[in-house]
């Protein structure tokens, strides 16, 4: 990974923790402006550690220009309210990573879903929705400008069953959706992709670890730095073939590996398409 001559300007939602502080991280070790969003404003907002204000400072701290921007990505105009402030500050987005989430704690509970919060759900709002609109902003500004690339995380979850329906329901969509998107976006010079994350060390698996070490230490094991995936994206947009490979889902240890993308420690992640599956074949039909 080198410093850009030229910043690019990053969009990552859902960065006050977890896999959009690593991916956002990332792009401040690229010298890149990076807007990151959430809703944590201060410590103790949520159950588990991190803020927007931090993430910015942290990808400031990298080499980067770390902007805060606290938005609820439930609240359709906060979200365009964000996109005004990238577009009158910035003028241009060259990069947005959807990545906001609504993770319910039952959400790796066992059992079945109808004994689950029915709040579990809420992740076909801010995940998949949430992603759209996003998109849709990000979309007009990028079209304007002839270029950018628009990513999805996601995850295994969309092809096998994976902490029940609502969570495969989000990743199924937000990979289709990619697809989708890509038919409309391909004649604007615009490049969109869903990247399955493998296990992240985050603060999310350092909670389940400190409950239950011996349970879950061969998780631990297999897991990746959350920076890994911001630097898969930086070389997917880089990539000269990158509109060949538009509209697709990744599995980011398989793309990272072509690409030549080690972790930050220098490993290479491993890919679960063996136990978990891969990207789910479309039909290339199109119809108006």
């Amino acid at each position: 990974m080198t410093m850009n001559l030229s910043p690019r300007v990053v969009l990552v939602t859902g960065a006050s923790r977890g896999a959009g502080k690593g991916i956002a991280q990332a792009f401040g070790r690229l010298g890149d402006i990076v807007y990151v969003t959430g809703r944590s404003q201060q410590e103790g907002d949520a159950p588990l550690p991190g803020t927007v204000s931090a993430t910015a400072d942290a990808v400031t701290r990298l080499g980067g220009v770390g902007v805060p921007v606290i938005c609820d990505h439930a609240d359709d105009e906060q979200v365009a309210s964000l996109f005004q402030q990238i577009q009158k500050e910035r003028g241009q987005l060259d990069i947005l990573v959807n990545n906001a989430t609504c993770l319910h704690d039952d959400l790796v509970v066992p059992g079945p879903f109808w004994e689950k919060s029915l709040q579990l759900v809420d992740i076909l709002n801010v995940g998949l929705r949430s992603s759209y609109v996003a998109s849709y902003h990000a979309a007009k500004l990028m079209a304007a400008q002839k270029s950018g690339l628009i990513i999805n995380t996601s995850s295994p979850g969309a092809a096998c069953y994976m902490h029940g329906p609502a969570y495969g329901a989000q990743k199924a969509g937000s990979d289709k959706m990619i697809w989708d998107m890509a038919q409309d976006l391909k004649p604007f010079n615009i490049a969109c992709a869903s990247i399955w994350m493998g296990v992240l060390k985050t603060e999310r698996l350092d909670a389940v670890m400190a409950a239950d070490p011996e349970k879950y230490a061969a998780f631990f094991q297999m897991a990746e730095s959350p920076e890994f995936t911001g630097r898969v994206i930086d070389a997917l947009y880089r990539d000269k073939d990158l509109m060949e490979k538009t509209g697709q889902a990744f599995i980011g240890a398989e793309i990272g590996q072509e690409l030549g993308v080690c972790d930050v420690d220098g490993s290479q992640p491993q890919s679960h398409r063996e136990m978990l599956g891969g990207p789910l074949p479309y039909n290339p039909a199109v119809v108006m």
